[in-house]
């Protein structure tokens, strides 16, 4: 079973202590009850007791899902009409690695997973992403990344490989992709990133490569859109560098490590104003929040976390909230609105997970929800 604290709330104003480290209230802690009753006897008060728990944990809108692998990528459904859909992807060191698409039913509180949309992924999936479509006009697609860029279609009994997409000029060797990110302005551009240093953008309707750019002197970690033909980009370089499709042959640096040499592992451009946008430093505790109308310089670095950090989500409806999670534990929820105190700014609303926290999506179409995995488990939370 496990240990489930809820969110903590904290004032933007709270008196720390030590103003370099946050100093979270404590946790009120419950049991989320985790697989099904057994069958054909009677309920014993243990049984009773954990069924309460299970009651208080949906009641605190706190939802666990328990997944027989390790969880790596996890993203959710965007359609409006599929609400609390998610796909999550085991992180196992072999080539046969599984996806598994799961419903969280609103009157029980349950996951339901329904074999026939699982399937078997070749390595782990470096990312999942569901077309970016709340109006549910396209097919119901749904994109991975790993040795290749894969589009599947998601039908009521089946998901099948729609196309298999790659670039590679040497059918003996494959650049693995780290990344992807969906253009919702624009739906047939996909933007993959690879170890390879390259960016490649995809016509996925047409299934050809619509511009392939050489895009950092290192390994690239990972990629976003911030309009219909912009999109960013950090590197093991240390760089976060803006492209944009007009002019092929330039791209902006408004971003470099301090160290150098220090990787850039995760970029997260805000949606909702795309002059910010958020990135993570390998092995570091702290966020960067950067304005591309002033390079080089963050406007903001987040430093509550107490270890790395390893994911960042901007909320789908706010132009100054942004979600982190690492390796503390923890997940942060953070006001860049806020005016900070002495040491930078606080966080407005915390969870403790059951381990460390390596994926963070927040719900685009219900955004009251934030999805995190660590460990097997899938938890989606109510913010």
């Amino acid at each position: 079973m496990l240990l489930v604290p809820d969110w903590n709330r904290h004032g933007v104003h709270a008196r720390i202590a030590n103003p370099y480290l946050l100093k979270l209230e404590e946790s009120v802690f419950i049991k989320a009850l985790s697989g099904n009753l057994t069958q054909g006897r009677g309920r014993t008060a243990g049984e009773d007791k954990m069924d309460m728990y299970a009651q208080e944990a949906k009641r605190k809108g706190i939802y666990t899902y328990d997944a027989a692998w390790t969880i790596y990528g996890m993203n959710w459904s965007v359609r409006r009409d599929s609400k609390f859909r998610l796909a999550v992807g085991s992180f196992i060191e072999e080539y046969r690695n599984m996806v598994e698409i799961v419903q969280l039913e609103d009157e029980t509180g349950k996951f339901q997973v329904d074999p026939k949309l699982s399937f078997d992924h070749p390595y782990p999936a470096t990312k999942i992403m569901f077309i970016p479509d709340k109006e549910s006009a396209k097919p119901d697609l749904m994109a991975t990344t790993s040795d290749n860029l894969r589009i599947w279609q998601i039908h009521e009994d089946k998901v099948e490989l729609k196309s298999l997409l790659n670039n590679r000029q040497n059918r003996d060797y494959c650049s693995p992709l780290t990344s992807f990110d969906w253009n919702e302005f624009d739906m047939r551009r996909l933007g993959t990133s690879s170890i390879d240093t390259t960016c490649t953008i995809w016509d996925i309707e047409r299934g050809i490569v619509d511009t392939q750019l050489i895009a950092h002197d290192k390994e690239v970690h990972d990629i976003a859109w911030g309009g219909i033909g912009v999109f960013a980009s950090v590197s093991a370089d240390g760089s976060v560098r803006v492209f944009d499709l007009r002019d092929k042959q330039h791209s902006t640096i408004i971003y470099e490590s301090p160290q150098p040499g220090t990787p850039l592992l995760r970029l997260g451009w805000n949606k909702d104003d795309p002059r910010f946008m958020a990135t993570i430093l390998m092995d570091s505790s702290k966020v960067v929040i950067l304005d591309i109308r002033y390079p080089t310089v963050p406007v903001s670095e987040l430093q509550r976390h107490q270890a790395c950090v390893n994911a960042i989500a901007w909320a789908p409806h706010s132009a100054c909230h942004i979600c982190t999670a690492g390796d503390d534990s923890q997940a942060l929820i953070w006001d860049m609105s806020a005016k900070p105190v002495d040491g930078g700014l606080d966080p407005i609303l915390a969870y403790t997970a059951g381990g460390e926290v390596n994926q963070v999506q927040w719900s685009a179409s219900h955004s009251d929800w934030v999805a995190i995995a660590f460990g097997n488990k899938l938890q989606v939370l109510r913010v």
